[in-house]
């Protein structure tokens, strides 16, 4: 994970710092800037340099930076401890050039650095010899690789670990656990070369009715050909969780007969009176994409079906939203006028519609009455609202390897852009395809762990995890924009997991309180009074907010459980049968001092 400008060591203790610098060699010299970081396995060095940061927090520090084929890891020389940056390239969004050779003022001349993860970095260098050319044209070509024809560090990396995340998901084995097939729905394999939707998985749940020849007329109608597939299916009442695209019906209103027969199939499988069709879009957003050949279902044409509009908006939207806060949260936030600035953002408004949204849809499927839900393409919206949906309705993907399938299925394996939206390797910083879309399904997860805290298996760090790799380049779980162009840079053979790492340290992402409970549906409260802004992720960067990320109720949960296990395990080795003829003497007189817990009690000290 990277980390902000902190304080991690005592610089001056440094082994390789009492070695004496004249008879060191250079390459021991270089060696020095890497004393507290490990390189990954596949990491290798590029350059270092003598720089100076210009923290916002601490002013300006003279330091050392040094760059590899994955990170810029910067260290202070003149503070004790020394500050430290520890950044993935793949978090730089965007690479400038500060001042020019005839800049006046002290640090005027160096790089501008904008990141992915809330927090801008300037670095200032000596203006003679045009000293930042170097450093910026290997920053552009390692953080943009992808502009510069290379690979993402990702297919370099060599990381093992016991783990294979990539077996985490099995599309077959999760629609077994949902009950499928059964006597209403199919699985297909009509897209098992992409040629149906090549956006979509190869393996598709359908109405047991629907054969494979209709699948393809539906596709003509749907936007990129994404027809409606089951995601989820209630096991008691059999209403289905359908998504989609919006269907092809222009400023003329065309009609196919095909896919109105198809969404009756999707109301026939349980017996629905009527389909609720949930278009996650404005009603005039998708009134105004008829003029680009979209739009929605009428109720001339689905008269079996009702029509909801959620009123969430676009990419576009989100992304200038996510803009806005990052402007009144980094580097300071100003207190005095603090819960304007955050209202004029709108970004928790935006949050509340989605919640709202996939409150309404797992309600509906709670009743009994089966849904169909799209936005205009549908890999943003829809999988916001499908997915938070079915962490509702579903408690095994509130488990941390089910949250694991929830993702891997409802994002990645149908379609959602991370490549456009997170521009992975891409210099084009101002590209429109740019959007939060995945980090504003995270925050609603994360409010949702805030109202239900014993519901969940994982915690907050499994959140802020999947999000600093959602950047990183590091693993190849959120490369590329859909399966098939997975499958066409053989992304599983040639990249880890991130659910390689996770599950190989599984017990750092669990929530000590959680408490199994699959069969309740949750129904977080959507209302702007119960939203918060996810201040340890958005405003970590800042040394202040930092200093009280850790839950004092948590801490202490967790120095029960650790001095638990110690007793546990002393417990074991008092147990352990001696041949020695002292040994029940011994195991007699140990034990009362194991079992009591008055020595060890005392050193806990509690925050609350």
């Amino acid at each position: 994970m990277a980390s902000a400008s902190t304080p991690v060591y005592n610089s001056s203790v440094t082994p390789l710092e009492n070695r004496s610098s004249q008879n060191a060699s250079r390459e021991s010299l270089k060696m020095e800037t890497l004393a507290d970081v490990i390189l990954l396995p596949g990491e290798e060095r590029v350059q270092d340099k003598d720089i100076i940061y210009m923290c916002p927090f601490n002013g300006a520090l003279k330091g050392k930076v040094f760059i590899t084929n994955y990170r810029l890891y910067f260290k202070s020389a003149d503070v004790d401890p020394a500050v430290t940056l520890n950044v993935p390239l793949g978090v730089i969004g965007r690479v400038e050039k500060m001042g020019g050779a005839s800049s006046r003022g002290e640090n005027s001349y160096g790089l501008d650095i904008t990141c992915k993860d809330m927090r801008n970095l300037r670095f200032a260098l000596k203006q003679e010899g045009h000293s930042r050319r170097d450093i910026f044209d290997i920053l552009f070509k390692f953080a943009f690789p992808i502009s510069h024809s290379l690979l993402l560090f990702a297919f370099y990396s060599e990381e093992k670990y016991e783990q294979n995340g990539w077996n985490v998901y099995k599309p077959m084995d999760e629609y077994r656990r949902q009950g499928l097939p059964n006597v209403k729905w199919r699985i297909t394999f009509v897209n098992e070369t992409y040629e149906l939707c090549d956006t979509y998985p190869t393996i598709l749940t359908v109405p047991f009715k629907a054969h494979d020849d209709d699948l393809k007329k539906v596709s003509a109608f749907r936007s990129r050909g994404r027809i409606p597939v089951l995601s989820w299916i209630h096991r008691e009442n059999q209403a289905v969780i359908c998504r989609c695209s919006q269907p092809l019906v222009g400023m003329s209103g065309k009609r196919n007969k095909d896919d109105e027969r198809y969404l009756d199939l999707i109301r026939e499988a349980n017996g629905t009176a009527k389909l609720t069709i949930y278009d996650a879009r404005p009603s005039v957003n998708a009134v105004a994409n008829k003029a680009t050949g979209g739009g929605y279902e009428g109720d001339d044409a689905y008269q079996n079906a009702e029509l909801v509009f959620l009123d969430i908006h676009n990419i576009h939207v989100m992304r200038e939203s996510l803009k806005k806060l990052k402007d009144i949260v980094y580097p300071n936030v100003e207190e005095s006028h603090w819960l304007s600035s955050l209202e004029s953002t709108h970004w928790l408004e935006h949050i509340k519609l989605v919640i709202s949204g996939a409150i309404q849809v797992a309600d509906k499927i709670s009743g009994g009455n089966s849904v169909v839900v799209h936005c205009s393409d549908g890999w943003d919206r829809t999988a916001q609202l499908t997915s938070l949906a079915m962490l509702m309705l579903d408690g095994h993907y509130r488990t941390l390897r089910g949250f694991q399938v929830l993702l891997e299925k409802e994002w990645i394996s149908f379609g959602h852009k991370f490549a456009s939206r997170i521009g992975h390797g891409d210099k084009n910083h101002a590209d429109q395809d740019r959007s939060p879309i995945f980090v504003q399904f995270i925050d609603c997860v994360w409010q949702m762990t805030r109202q239900f805290p014993t519901a969940f298996e994982f915690n907050e760090r499994l959140l802020v995890t999947i999000l600093d790799h959602l950047f990183s380049c590091r693993f190849g779980t959120f490369l590329y924009n859909c399966e098939s162009a997975r499958d066409a840079n053989v992304v599983r053979s040639k990249t880890v997991s991130l659910w390689s790492m996770v599950n190989s340290e599984a017990s750092s992402y669990l929530n000590p309180f959680y408490t199994p409970e699959c069969s309740r549906v949750l129904y977080p409260v959507a209302s702007m009074r119960h939203l918060e802004l996810w201040v340890t992720y958005y405003i970590r960067w800042n040394p202040r907010i930092r200093q009280q990320q850790q839950s004092p109720v948590e801490q202490r949960y967790m120095e029960l459980l650790a001095l638990r296990d110690e007793y546990l395990k002393k417990l074991e080795e008092l147990q352990v049968p001696d041949s020695s003829p002292n040994s029940s003497l011994l195991s007699n007189s140990s034990t009362p001092n194991a079992a009591s817990p008055t020595q060890h009690i005392t050193h806990l000290r509690t925050p609350l």
